[in-house]
């Protein structure tokens, strides 16, 4: 099983090619930019691929991170990976972002994952270990979360989102990765798939509505 994931949920674009049957990841490819998803994400599959030494024909499954994250990100790595599927006669497999995030933590513990949603808010779920999700992903902003979840600020966060507020993320783990990262995405979903789990299907899991939106008393012009 060689498998192609990808996540552009988060600021990071990130890739990474992965021999499941050998649990190892081949290559990966990382990049930070919230506003290059579109130009950076192509040049980070082919570099993949390129180093190592495999060709987009022999993928036999793509992995790509649902979210929650900002629409239009989000949309060029499910766009994306679904095109690849469709080309190579596969299917996709989606894993929730913020869980990737949580398994490369590796901890044993609860502890929260935050990501940064804008507006002042976070995506975030609560997790009883690196594999495990105790809540559904919701976005919030930190304060409301705080006065509604009782002991968050004690648990130990991890994610850029919650790097952004510490005051309400009191615990965050600066010593582990606050950004998605397709290497871990790929392992979390082989292990899944080997306890022959059925993963999400590849649609995205916005919570909100994105901000465009159609003005007030807009009028529709039709031809005569």
């Amino acid at each position: 099983m060689l498998m192609l994931a990808l996540d552009t949920a988060t600021p990071a674009v990130t890739v990474a090619l992965h021999d499941a049957d050998g649990d190892r990841t081949l290559a990966a490819a990382h990049r930070v930019d919230a506003r290059r998803h579109g130009e950076l994400l192509l040049p980070c599959v082919d570099a993949v691929l390129a180093e190592a030494g495999r060709k987009l024909a022999e993928v036999t499954d793509v992995v790509v991170g649902v979210g929650p994250g900002p629409y239009t990100g989000l949309r060029v790595g499910l766009a994306t990976a679904e095109a690849f599927a469709a080309a190579l006669g596969q299917r996709v497999h989606g894993v929730c972002t913020l869980d990737g995030i949580a398994y490369a933590s590796g901890l044993a513990e609860p502890f929260v994952v935050a990501t940064d949603a804008r507006r002042r808010e976070v995506y975030w779920a609560r997790y009883a270990d690196a594999r495990t999700r105790s809540t559904d992903p919701a976005v919030d902003r930190p304060a409301e979360i705080e006065a509604r979840e009782e002991g968050i600020g004690a648990l130990p966060a991890v994610g850029a989102g919650a790097a952004l507020y510490e005051s309400v993320f009191r615990g965050v783990r600066h010593d582990l990765p606050a950004d998605q990262s397709a290497a871990a995405l790929a392992r979390l979903a082989a292990e899944r798939l080997a306890r022959g789990e059925e993963l999400l299907p590849p649609r995205p899991l916005y919570l909100r509505r994105p901000d465009a939106q159609v003005p007030a008393n807009y009028k529709v012009v039709t031809p005569r």
